[in-house]
């Protein structure tokens, strides 16, 4: 696996180096669908006999099916801690995947699309992830997957309640729907508490970068449903989808103010973002991540021309420790990653990433 992986840390994720709808606010849509197999107990209280009967199901639907069989397959003894670090900033896999269990695999489809858990929180989780403001591109691609599972696999779902879950938050649809949102205007203005309290009412819940658990780097959130029971499908794409373009208006209209009554201050902190970004020696991962809030906010407004959101999404991603470490293709103590960081993020912003403009210190 770790062939593949570092191959993949030389080229940007699919949901963040193609171009989305309202791309300057919203990074990536995401539809998460939840199943269980009937008849089985669901993976928290499952012996490892059960788990791996539920992977080799998997293993025997992928056999019979041309969309299941596409992409890349493995076991968990396959992915070592970096694997796992690398797939989380990568958004393939939750924080919590992997966490010791070893009766769990994972598919990754092509191009990054869809990756599919298996003996997570569920038996099998179908995650389908997309540039921009597309929930429902993300839903068409989960369901493609979905449909295959259902259609070979015999899936716990009870008439009145839906697809059954191990949380009983997820029971019904089994879906969650997220987007992927940057609001510094919403944050700088201080509006962006009274926005989260008014999302909460709406049935959403605020995560982090990295969902749930995780904290807010760079001002990037995710949105996502609370309600999967007594909805359907469309309602809650219907409701993600309509929320966030309020969220971006209002997120745009901040923007417009802070330029309206603060240009010379904004500006400054742009170009300072900019300049320690082109110009310092060490930086931590959530230095960038912060300093690229400001630098992405600059190009939004016009006032920064120098670099592309291309480049800012491909620094967010390369800055991650585990992105870092298999790019350059070593393990790395936090001070030499924070100087390998700094060389790295110096060179993009001059637009070249070639290793060969890395001088790093010798390994102690």
């Amino acid at each position: 696996m770790t062939g593949l992986l570092e191959d993949m840390a030389h080229r940007p994720a699919a949901w963040l180096a193609e171009p989305g709808a309202d791309s300057s606010v919203t990074l990536s849509s995401r539809v998460r669908l939840a199943r269980n197999v009937s008849g089985l107990k669901y993976p928290s209280s499952a012996d490892p006999e059960t788990l791996r009967k539920v992977i080799n199901y998997f293993k025997s639907s992928r056999e019979r099916s041309t969309t299941l069989s596409k992409g890349s397959f493995f076991s968990s003894s396959e992915i070592n801690d970096l694997d796992r670090d690398f797939l989380v900033e990568r958004h393939l896999i939750s924080p919590t995947f992997l966490d010791g269990n070893p009766n769990r695999a994972l598919l990754i489809g092509p191009q990054e699309r869809v990756s599919i858990m298996i003996n997570e929180e569920d038996h099998v989780r179908v995650q389908a992830l997309v540039a921009g403001l597309d929930v429902h591109t993300a839903y068409k691609l989960a369901s493609e997957y979905d449909d295959e599972i259902c259609k070979l696999i015999d899936i716990d779902y009870d008439p009145d309640f839906g697809f059954l879950t191990t949380c009983p938050t997820n029971v019904g649809t089994g879906m969650r729907a997220s987007v992927l949102i940057h609001l510094p205007g919403l944050v700088l203005t201080r509006e962006i508490d009274s926005v989260i309290s008014r999302l909460s009412k709406l049935g959403l819940v605020v995560r982090g970068f990295y969902g749930e658990g995780s904290d807010v780097l760079g001002n990037l959130l995710q949105v996502s449903n609370q309600t999967t029971l007594g909805v359907s499908e469309t309602e809650i794409l219907s409701n993600i989808d309509t929320t966030t373009k309020q969220i971006i208006e209002e997120e745009n209209i901040a923007r417009l103010r802070l330029i309206e009554e603060a240009s010379n201050q904004i500006e400054d902190k742009v170009w300072r973002a900019f300049g320690i970004l082109s110009h310092a020696r060490t930086l931590s991962s959530d230095e960038v991540m912060n300093l690229l809030s400001a630098v992405r906010l600059g190009i939004s407004l016009g006032r920064l021309t120098e670099i592309t959101f291309s480049q800012v999404n491909e620094i967010l991603l390369l800055s991650q420790p585990a992105h870092l470490q298999k790019y350059y293709g070593e393990e790395m103590d936090p001070d030499r990653r924070d100087f390998i960081r700094a060389e790295m993020v110096r060179a993009k912003m001059k637009g070249n990433m070639g290793k060969e403009n890395i001088s790093a210190p010798p390994k102690k």
